[in-house]
């Protein structure tokens, strides 16, 4: 199959590419070098810049699968390192290796005692993503990669130390020691320990709230090529090791556009419970294009139906709230809202429901994790996505250096005038 261009009575026959799932791009490599021109796509919004057997999203029908598996079954049944060694190996692990798998993961949870005072540098007042992003650089500077070896290793340390390191940084934002991993705990269950256990005070662990985070994490742990994805893949076609690529994108995740969306809902809800809790007259600023007020956690860019991961977190929810029994003027009026988007023919026309950002605030919330770390949260979930895509981009064959082109638009050239005629 072919595609045909016209441009300036010259015709170019392009190729069109087809995907497993009967996604179609037409192949524009060699038009620069026939034609002389480029294509103009601000935002890459039309651009497919990669090939991937990782994630496959069809938005208009609400679909969301790794590797094949729906996001559904994945949720409903498997644990969040399965999910993590089907992302990174492109299979899901037979018993023996996923307790292999589990073993190293568990016994490189520590991170060397020099780094620990790196975060005696930092202001108490500092993000934690912040300190997320610099950590895992500085990851880089004590596991060098010089042999596919060492990669394999450190796709394990990073993946391991990860969920230290983030809880590492709230403690130093609240002023307390920080609690070491344990090595007869799961995952979510030693990420939750070191978080909330203090000195000389057992931290009972409430398996309601691990499965709550497990679901969370599976949820978030790849979403194809979005902005924080896309600058792993960027940073990594430069060939940069693994610890400053994920670095880059837990920098670009941090935006309030990309990963910061849920720490924006609360932020949200809290406006609105400061004012009275008045949420209808925040619906109706919503509906006014000219109030400038936008709800945040409603709609997305990707799915022009239900959010798959939305609806599985919304019953979640629901659930948890129940069972926890939590009182809380902001989760009653998310609830509120969710209702109104769910019924109002406005958001129902648009196809503005509720999406994943709103639903994982409320449940971080609920389960007292501040919302300052929601982003650090989505990173935890996201890092075995990034790493996927960035060993795919690293594995393929005649791989080259990302170099997006531009239509410049500034001056034409001018004479350079010394100061003294200026």
């Amino acid at each position: 199959m072919a595609a045909k261009l016209i441009l300036d009575d010259q015709s170019i026959d392009l190729n069109v590419i087809e995907g497993s799932e009967q996604e179609r791009a037409i192949d524009i490599t060699a038009l620069r070098n026939t034609t002389k021109h480029i294509t103009l796509d601000p935002g890459y919004g039309n651009t497919g810049s990669c090939k991937s057997s990782i994630t496959f999203i069809d938005g208009e029908k609400g679909i969301l699968r790794y590797r094949g598996y729906p996001i559904e079954e994945l949720a409903d049944n498997a644990t969040f390192p399965e999910v993590m060694y089907l992302l990174i190996y492109g299979k899901l692990p037979n018993k023996e290796e996923l307790g292999n798998f589990n073993h190293d993961m568990t016994y490189h949870s520590m991170i060397h005692e020099d780094m620990k005072r790196f975060f005696d540098g930092y202001p108490r007042d500092a993000h934690p993503m912040g300190v997320l992003a610099s950590m895992v650089a500085a990851l880089s500077t004590f596991y060098p990669e010089n042999t596919p070896e060492d990669v394999d290793k450190n796709v394990i340390r990073l993946l391991a130390k990860m969920k230290t390191l983030a809880a590492f940084a709230y403690k130093k934002t609240m002023g307390q020691p920080v609690i070491y991993p344990q090595n007869h705990m799961t995952f979510e269950e030693n990420f939750l320990n070191m978080m909330f256990a203090v000195p000389c005070e057992p931290y009972v662990i409430d398996p309601v709230i691990t499965d709550a985070l497990r679901l969370l994490l599976i949820l978030h742990a790849d979403h194809e090529q979005n902005c924080s994805t896309s600058t792993v893949r960027m940073v990594g076609s430069s060939q940069a090791n693994l610890f400053i690529s994920i670095s880059a994108g837990i920098a670009a995740l941090w935006g309030p556009l990309h990963g910061g969306a849920n720490q924006r809902v609360i932020e949200m809800l809290t406006k609105i419970d400061a004012d009275g809790g008045n949420f209808k007259k925040y619906v109706a600023m919503a509906k006014d294009k000219s109030s400038g007020f936008k709800l945040m956690g409603f709609g997305h860019r990707v799915y022009k139906n239900f959010d798959p991961r939305a609806k599985i977190l919304k019953a979640a929810s629901d659930k948890l709230l129940n069972k926890l029994g939590v009182s809380d003027p902001l989760l009653q009026i998310a609830k509120e809202l969710e209702d109104i988007a769910l019924k109002d023919s406005f958001f129902v026309d648009r196809k503005l429901y509720p999406n994943v950002d709103f639903y994982s605030g409320i449940i971080y919330r609920a389960l007292n994790i501040p919302t300052r770390m929601f982003t650090v949260m989505f990173a935890l979930g996201r890092l075995p996505g990034w790493i996927a895509q960035w060993m795919e981009l690293r594995n393929e064959p005649g791989g080259r250096i990302s170099r997006p082109r531009q239509v410049y638009t500034g001056e034409n050239v001018r004479k350079f005038v010394p100061i003294a005629e200026r």
